[in-house]
């Protein structure tokens, strides 16, 4: 399959059947005086889905969304959805940047035009990027995988190919967050010979058990943190613990249900991002929404939850990255890593903390993000 030209277009049976969900459902009890304490407030996802059901225009999103240059191509037997926007620059540096769960490949939306054309934004020309965005399998536009075994070092294998072998970059610049993070290091341990850098939000949970070497080997800034992953692991993990043991029995409930789709989803991202309790700082309702109708008008929340069992069970271990890497450490995010802990097993030239924003850093702060980008990889530009 060569690269198509790939717009959304929502068929109005699908929307005709999610506006009767949503203007029949049933809703579960909540203890009285509870908010998002034990998940997702109904009364806040009353408001959403009053919302959703009465005002939101999907129709209006979908056009946003084709504005931008979206394509398909199939990758060894994968189609794969992707944005490829060039840019504006004397000699743009090719970037592809991997996307997470729950959110998709809008999570960069609002980063996309920062780095095609910094001049537009304050920034100098020679800063530009062409900007690659694809949908992970699994997730939004991109295909199902119909077997097993699509984890983080499988995508990149992916990755590797459609950057070469269908749009003829022979190096190029890699990004992500969340599953994004995992992606580009697999990326950048299999092929660093394509890489001139990495840059990174995240390095994941790191899910270690403290052992009674630790303290003898590790800083006591690197026990606290294996000691605070472990406790958010078991306050906050469940989805962790779902999706990667029965991703199949969570995905009946999910792909039936809107409203419960929309609960799981904006739970985390409430939880993770600089909103300090309140999603309104952060997102609007839009966004939220279009985020939840990827997943609902693709069915891909069981698929998406899929990559958590792969990466459980089928993915190889990773070794140590040379390949350049920046780090970019936003406040309000899962678990902040200590800087000996990441510098252990990627090389870092380039560690920034700034001063606010969460997990889903390209929609929370993208220009803060975009100058990172362009400052880490000034360097590495040819």
């Amino acid at each position: 399959m060569s690269i198509e030209r790939f717009n959304i277009n929502v068929s109005d049976e699908v929307l005709n059947d999610l506006k009767y969900r949503l203007k029949n459902v049933r809703w579960p009890d909540q203890l009285e005086a509870l908010g998002f304490e034990r998940g997702t407030d109904i009364n806040y996802l009353r408001s959403l889905v009053s919302y959703w059901r009465d005002e939101f225009d999907w129709r209006a999103q979908e056009a946003e969304l084709n504005s931008l240059s979206q394509f398909h191509c199939e990758v060894d037997g994968i189609d794969i959805h992707f944005v490829h926007e060039k840019g504006k620059g004397p000699n743009p540096t090719p970037i592809i940047l991997t996307h997470g769960w729950p959110d998709s490949y809008i999570r960069y939306k609002k980063l996309i035009p920062l780095l095609t054309d910094p001049a537009k934004y304050g920034g100098n020309p020679k800063d530009s990027f062409d900007v690659i965005v694809p949908s992970i399998p699994g997730f939004g536009f991109s295909s199902k995988p119909k077997n097993g075994g699509m984890n983080n070092s499988r995508v990149s294998e992916l990755w590797a190919k459609l950057m070469t072998e269908k749009l003829g970059y022979n190096k190029f610049a890699a990004a992500g967050g969340d599953v994004g993070s995992g992606v580009t290091r697999y990326l950048a341990l299999n092929h660093p010979e394509l890489l001139i850098g990495i840059h990174l939000t995240d390095v994941g949970i790191i899910k270690a058990l403290m052992t009674s070497q630790d303290t003898l080997v590790l800083s006591a800034e690197e026990v606290q943190y294996k000691k605070n992953a472990s406790k958010w692991i078991s306050e906050e993990g469940a989805y962790i613990s779902i999706q990667s043991t029965k991703p199949q029995t969570l995905a009946y409930g999910l792909s039936d249900s809107p409203v419960g789709l929309a609960a799981w989803i904006i739970e985390k991202f409430r939880d993770w991002s600089d909103c300090n309790g309140d999603l309104s700082r952060r997102f609007t309702k839009d966004e939220l929404l279009t985020n939840i109708m990827i997943y609902w008008i693709t069915n891909t929340i069981g698929s998406s939850a899929n990559i958590y069992y792969e990466n459980t069970h089928s993915l190889p271990p990773i070794g140590p990255i040379d390949v350049p890497t920046g780090m970019t450490i936003f406040p309000a995010d899962i678990l902040l890593p200590p800087k000996e802990w990441v510098e252990r097993n990627l090389n870092i030239t380039r560690w920034t903390s700034l001063p606010r924003g969460g997990h889903f850093t390209a929609m929370e702060e993208p220009e803060l993000l975009a100058e990172e980008i362009r400052a880490f990889f000034k360097s590495y530009r040819n």
